[in-house]
C-alpha cells in the first residue's frame, strides 16, 4: 500500500497565505473527497501537490510513502506516480493530444518522449469511447477548441491510461452533463479498484451516484474544518456550507455547556 500525506501545510501565493495548516491523507485504493466553498483553498492545495512553483510552501510537508516530495519539481512527482488534473487546465494547442499521451507514458517508462508507442493510441481510443470523447480529439492540439466537458474527460482518460499511484482531480465533474458525470464516476471507481488512490474535489452530491467515498474532508478559509463520510456531502447539498457550519458550532457549544 502507498500513502500520500499532507501535513500541517501552509502555502502562500503572491505573498498572501492561502493554506493555513492543512493536513489530510489518501492511501492507494481509497476515494477521498475534498469539499469547501469557493476560495477555501482546494485548488491551491492541488496546485501545491503538483509542484507549481508559484505556490510557496511556508511550512509543513507533502509526503509520498513517508518521504518528503515538497522540494521535487513537478515532472519528478509525476514520474513517482502522482497525476494531477486541474480545475482550469491549460491549453497547449501546438502539441497534439495523441503525442502528449505517448510522451506521458514514455516518461513513466524512462523512454524518450518521441519513442513510438502505437499501443498507447489504441488503448487511448478504447478509453475515449468509454468516456464519450470523439476520435478526432487525438489529432487536435491539447485543449484546442475543447469544451469544459472535453477537458475533464481528457484528463480522466490520461489518468486511466497511466494508472498512477495517486490521481488528484480538481472538480472533475464540473462542466459535465449527467452522462459525463456517470462516465467520470465509473472511471474514478475503476481507478480506485485498480489500486490508485483518489483525491478529488467537488461541489455536488450528484457524484455520489457513481462513486462511494472512503472519507470526506471539508475546507474553509484555508483549513480543514471537518472530516466525515458521504453523509457530510449530502448535508452540505441540502443546507449549504454556512448553515452546516453554523449547525456544527451550535452542537459544539451545546456539548461544552
Amino acid at each position: 500500500m502507498h500513502k500520500l500525506e499532507v501535513r500541517n501545510l501552509r502555502v502562500a501565493v503572491g505573498g498572501r497565505e492561502i493554506l493555513k495548516g492543512v493536513s489530510l491523507s489518501v492511501a492507494t485504493g481509497e476515494v477521498v473527497v475534498l469539499m469547501g466553498p469557493n476560495g477555501s483553498g482546494k485548488s491551491t492545495l492541488f496546485q501545491t501537490i503538483a509542484g507549481n512553483p508559484r505556490y510557496e510552501v511556508l511550512d509543513g510537508d507533502i509526503l509520498l510513502d513517508g518521504e518528503s516530495i515538497k522540494e521535487l519539481p513537478p515532472e519528478e512527482r509525476f514520474a513517482r506516480g502522482i497525476f494531477v488534473g486541474f480545475q482550469s487546465p491549460v491549453a497547449v494547442p501546438e502539441v497534439r493530444f495523441a503525442f502528449l499521451l505517448q510522451a506521458m507514458i514514455n516518461i513513466r517508462a524512462g523512454k524518450k518522449l518521441t519513442d513510438p508507442n502505437p499501443q498507447v493510441l489504441a488503448q487511448a481510443q478504447r478509453l475515449a469511447a468509454e468516456l464519450g470523447l470523439k476520435p478526432e480529439v487525438f489529432n487536435r492540439g491539447v485543449g484546442a477548441g475543447f469544451s469544459g466537458g472535453e477537458f475533464k474527460r481528457a484528463e480522466v482518460l490520461q489518468a486511466l491510461l497511466l494508472s498512477p499511484k495517486f490521481t488528484v482531480l480538481d472538480e472533475p465533474d464540473s462542466g459535465l452533463d449527467i452522462d459525463g458525470i456517470a462516465a467520470v464516476g465509473r472511471a474514478v471507481t475503476r481507478l480506485a479498484a485498480s489500486g490508485s488512490g483518489i483525491l478529488l474535489s467537488t461541489h455536488y452530491a450528484r457524484v455520489l451516484k457513481f462513486i462511494k467515498p472512503t472519507r470526506v474532508y471539508v475546507m474553509a478559509e484555508g483549513r480543514v474544518v471537518l472530516e466525515g463520510d458521504e453523509n457530510v456531502i449530502r448535508k452540505i447539498e441540502e443546507v449549504g456550507y454556512q448553515s452546516y457550519f453554523n449547525e456544527i458550532r451550535q452542537e459544539l457549544g451545546s456539548a461544552g455547556s
